[in-house]
């Protein structure tokens, strides 16, 4: 069983930046698809990025290409998130997810993700 555990949310003006994390309490979550989906207010939740286990394949939600960048650092079991130029739209609560399976694919789809985060919130005023 893998937890996972945000942090790096906050309140922000539009166009500011911020930087999620996300650390797994297993090992096995160096070997495995790790993603990021967030759910606004009223909203379903919905695929931001994506990573394959050590970042070569990875895939972004067409509003985050651009200004959002996912990573990973598989030595210290944490996953991260760099927002710019975020914009009240993106308002949401984001949270990390992890797959026991994934070491070719970023997984788009929410349903291939076992585990999951408490989520952080994100929000932006303009």
């Amino acid at each position: 069983q893998v937890q996972l555990v945000e942090s790096g949310g906050g309140s922000v003006q539009a166009g500011e930046s911020l930087m999620l994390s996300c650390t797994a309490s297993e090992k096995t979550f160096r070997n495995n698809a790790a993603a990021w989906f967030r759910q606004g207010p009223g909203k379903e939740r919905e695929f931001v990025a994506a990573t394959n286990f050590n970042g070569d394949v990875i895939n972004y939600a067409r509003f985050g290409s651009g200004r959002f960048t996912i990573s990973r650092d598989n030595r210290k079991k944490t996953m991260f998130l760099e927002m710019n130029s975020l914009q009240p739209e993106d308002t949401a609560v984001y949270y990390c997810a992890a797959s026991d399976f994934g070491n070719l694919e970023a997984f788009q789809d929410q349903f291939e993700y076992e585990y999951w985060g408490q989520g952080t919130q994100v929000t932006v005023s303009s």
